[in-house]
């Protein structure tokens, strides 16, 4: 497996961080750096590619998103 191979991610990890890069786009950041971004979010939630097998995921954090939520959705102050 190639460096950078998305293979052993699943489809789930996959359209997140699709989702991630396209917000990144909409704000202006180049498609590399966007995806770039995007992968880093995701492996930071999900520790990386998911293994096959029952039992060998772990529970993913979840802290960086409820953070980035949270200061989008706040009143900006004038």
């Amino acid at each position: 497996m190639a460096r950078g191979s998305k293979s052993k991610y699943s489809s789930k990890q996959k359209r997140k961080a699709e989702d991630i890069e396209k917000g990144y786009k909409k704000r202006g950041t180049s498609k590399k750096e966007a995806e770039r971004r995007a992968w880093a979010t995701v492996n930071k939630e999900s520790g990386g590619g998911k293994k096959s097998g029952s039992g060998r995921g772990k529970k993913g954090n979840k802290a960086s998103s409820r953070k980035g939520g949270r200061k989008g959705g706040r009143k900006k102050k004038h």
